[in-house]
């Protein structure tokens, strides 16, 4: 009766997140292992992750979640060397493997154990008010696995304290990380935040310059020169109205221009929190095509060989932004040009990818569109807008806390719709560039600078 040992690494294996991973296993004394049954299996011996009886590769009783992500490499098979390759690795692979060799007469196994890594976004740092003195900065980064540190460090790379952190997890088994600091005027004006994968020390970092007269407009007598100045504006504007009244016969025309001039000043607050959004290609569906810089989306003439991930849509032609939305306030503005066909604005992380749906809060969308010559907003049933001015740029602004999505056409600075409601799950920012009845629509939505 013939006799072995089965031997794998003395060490974890790590991999990243989106990458391969190989797992390799031998047998001691090297005996071919060709007629033998080699499985590989987590917890539980059956559903397995890979089996290999009879000389091929039975797929019957995998597991699911590894259904076309697994390849026995058994080149060296004869002399009792195989490894099993998993490609698209997720955090839920990670844990402990075991491989199994079994003869006529005897069986023997190795347990192996893998790490999985993901390295995040580069931090984003923002400036979002005044506080104790000093400003509010806050940093955001998505994307890591397992949860992320983040520091802050000035510019000779001491320590800095948080006054606030939050880790909190994100689609897919990912973790997202925000932190802020009150930055005084007395300290360093240049500092740097910086977030680390702690199982392979993988870091990314971001710096911030903080110029003198921004801490200015937080001193009290700042504070109070700029409410007396506001106030001799708002009575200096209502003197030249009065002034000007008597010239003014049109009651309608009146209010409407009060209404336009709330509506702008509404679009250049909402301006203030712009956001550098790009576009995830893992979400783009086949016949997408982004740019390099991921800041212009078309619909292309042929459908690309891409992998059918479940992050991707398909068939619906969507495309979502890297940027995931937990809380805050946030900007950004598109450039549609003249194009007949367009969808605009938020949804779930969670909305489903793989069949058609009808976009509206109920389903997870907070979207507009442009179908036919019309405007509307996707709502159930759908509203019509009213578009004096055709716009060419649209901007989208989203108030977490406050359950609201605005647009504003750009273009004559007038609000277009704003949907109302309660948000709890993650928000993404989403695109559908549009398609002709001809199948096409070569003209792009392009993500603009504010």
């Amino acid at each position: 009766t013939a006799q072995f040992t089965v031997t794998g690494p003395d060490h974890p294996i790590t991999a990243a997140v989106g990458g391969d991973a190989i797992l390799a296993c031998h047998l001691s004394p090297r005996t071919s292992a060709q007629a033998m049954e080699v499985r590989w299996y987590r917890s539980q011996f059956s559903p397995v992750v890979h089996l290999y009886r009879d000389g091929q590769d039975q797929y019957e009783k995998q597991m699911q979640e590894y259904q076309g992500r697994t390849e026995l490499l058994r080149d060296d098979i004869a002399n009792g060397s195989v490894s099993l390759r998993i490609c698209d690795i997720r955090p839920s692979d990670e844990g402990y493997y075991t491989c199994f060799f079994e003869s006529l007469t005897f069986f023997q196994e190795a347990s192996i154990l893998l790490q999985v890594a993901a390295l995040g976004s580069g931090p984003d740092i923002s400036v979002e008010g005044h506080q104790d003195g000093g400003l509010w900065l806050v940093c955001r980064s998505s994307g890591w696995y397992p949860r992320p540190e983040a520091q802050w460090r000035d510019q000779q790379g001491k320590l800095l304290p948080s006054a606030f952190e939050k880790i909190s997890p994100e689609a897919g088994g990912l973790f997202q990380t925000k932190i802020a600091m009150v930055l005084k005027e007395e300290s360093n004006q240049k500092v740097s935040c910086h977030v680390r994968n702690p199982r392979d020390n993988r870091e990314r970092e971001s710096a911030i310059s903080i110029a003198a007269h921004f801490f200015q407009w937080g001193s009290p007598w700042v504070v109070t020169l700029g409410v007396i100045l506001a106030l001799f504006i708002v009575l200096a504007s209502y003197g030249f109205w009065r002034q000007h009244r008597a010239k003014d016969r049109q009651t309608n025309s009146k209010i409407y221009s009060k209404y336009k001039l709330q509506t702008e000043l509404r679009w250049r607050c909402a301006q203030l929190y712009a956001v550098d959004v790009t576009l995830d290609p893992d979400t783009a569906h086949p016949r997408l095509v982004l740019s390099e810089d991921r800041k212009h989306v078309s619909y292309g003439d042929m459908r690309q060989d891409l992998p059918d991930i479940p992050e991707r849509f398909d068939p619906v032609p969507i495309v979502l932004g890297v940027d995931r939305f937990t809380d805050g306030r946030y900007y950004w503005e598109v450039e549609v040009g003249d194009k007949t066909r367009w969808t605009l604005g938020v949804c779930k992380e969670s909305v489903s990818r793989k069949e058609w749906l009808t976009p509206s809060p109920e389903n997870g969308h907070w979207t507009v569109w442009l179908r036919h010559g019309e405007y509307e907003a996707c709502t159930c049933p759908l509203k019509h807008l009213t578009v004096s001015t055709r716009p060419s740029r649209v901007g989208v602004f989203l108030d977490y806390e406050a359950g609201k999505v605005s647009f504003y056409n750009v273009t004559d600075r007038s609000h277009l719709f704003t949907f109302t409601g309660t948000f709890s799950e993650t928000l993404r920012p989403c695109f559908y560039p549009g398609v002709t009845a001809e199948g096409t629509n070569a003209a792009p939505l392009t993500i603009c600078p504010v």
